[in-house]
């Protein structure tokens, strides 16, 4: 099995790395603390004329064409420096990954150019709801026939982007006598549309600087063109994209812990205690060490399901493999490399105490740890119960 990069794939993750670590890392903190927003979102228009905001997306709609593998690995380096404007990414290349597989033509020529060029600045996923999270089939959001369009009446919880989205994939349920699942269609809502509320950021643990809104529809009208795919084939589309939305948060976390992990290892090279640098212990080493190996591990993983994907080949259960095992090792890598450092771990100072929040989120979103044993277990005995 060849593990090689192309030169293309090389040269993304080197131009994400350059952007990262140049005009992401100096400000990631000041994010966090809810300082230089304008900046932050000065950036994602930077990465969307880089390319990053279509890296899946067809050149005739002014995407890079760069395909999974090169998505994933721009992830990774972004989040290295800043989790939240990778989230912002990752989630922006998913809509634009659904209206590019959905959309009809009138569609993709409307909303993806503006995606890629970053004259949207994001674009969001509205999918989840108060007592529709895990299981997604139990919305209650609702679309009704009126006139020539929809009526939208519903809300949404935990969306990434809201405030400064230029358009939103929304869910809602079509046929209300449908069996769970089966009447439920997807629609595209652009920004400012009658109805649409929006509400102030939520006060999160981690990745401040990524917003993360209630959105609301208040018989909110939109045209019957707004409806993504065919009526009442919503469900298969959401779940179809959050196997993919599984390799850009695998990545994500991937990215933070392999960052939390290098801060640590140059520490350890610093740090003096009874006479010696603290790297020269051999139970720190093997901290060092298992962590690197299940981060690389985590790589391969993410790797074999973005191959996968790429190819056009089945990939939901490897991309539930690979997001399940890369959350839970990057929380992990995040938490041993703040115990390396001790108390200066603890502080404000070193980016550990960030680091430590912004990875908390990847075992949950994008469907928990807990959903994902289910997905991987259920193809594993699909063919013998």
């Amino acid at each position: 099995m060849d593990f090689s990069l192309s030169e293309e794939q090389i040269l993304i993750q080197q131009t994400a790395q350059h952007f990262a670590q140049q005009e992401l890392a100096p400000i990631a903190a000041d994010i966090d603390q809810h300082r230089q927003h304008n900046r932050f979102l000065d950036n994602l228009k930077q990465l969307a004329e880089l390319g990053f905001m279509g890296l899946g997306v067809n050149s005739q709609y002014g995407g890079s064409e760069a395909g999974t593998v090169a998505f994933s690995l721009a992830i990774t380096e972004l989040a290295k420096a800043c989790a939240a404007t990778a989230t912002t990414t990752s989630v922006t290349n998913m809509v634009a990954e659904v209206i590019q597989a959905i959309g009809n033509e009138a569609q993709k020529q409307r909303y993806l150019p503006k995606i890629c060029s970053g004259e949207y600045a994001a674009a969001s996923f509205c999918l989840t709801e108060p007592q529709a999270g895990s299981d997604p089939a139990a919305m209650q959001t609702k679309a009704v026939k009126q006139g020539k369009g929809w009526r939208l009446n519903g809300s949404k919880l935990y969306i990434t982007s809201a405030l400064y989205a230029g358009v939103f994939v929304v869910w809602a349920v079509t046929d209300p006598n449908a069996p769970k699942g089966k009447g439920i269609s997807c629609f595209l809502v652009e920004a400012g549309s009658k109805g649409l509320d929006i509400a102030p950021p939520e006060k999160k643990m981690g990745q401040h600087g990524s917003y993360t809104s209630v959105v609301s529809f208040n018989d909110c009208h939109i045209p019957h063109s707004a409806l993504l795919g065919s009526e009442n084939s919503g469900y298969r589309i959401a779940v179809a994209e959050l196997a993919g939305g599984r390799i850009g948060i695998g990545s994500l976390a991937l990215g933070i812990g392999l960052a939390a992990m290098d801060y640590a290892k140059h520490f350890m090279t610093e740090r003096e205690q009874f006479g010696q640098k603290i790297g020269h212990f051999q139970g720190l080493q093997w901290m060092l060490a298992d962590s690197y190996t299940e981060l690389e591990a985590a790589r391969l993983l993410l790797m074999q399901a973005a191959s996968l994907k790429q190819q056009g080949q089945p990939f939901a259960t490897q991309a539930a493999m690979a997001k399940l095992y890369a959350s839970e090792k990057a929380n992990h890598a995040c938490y041993t490399a703040l115990q390396l450092l001790g108390g200066a771990g603890y502080l404000q100072d070193h980016p550990l105490e960030r680091m430590s929040r912004d990875v908390r989120l990847t075992t949950i979103y994008e469907g928990t740890s807990e959903i994902q044993r289910l997905i991987i277990a259920r193809d594993l005995l699909k063919e013998i119960l």
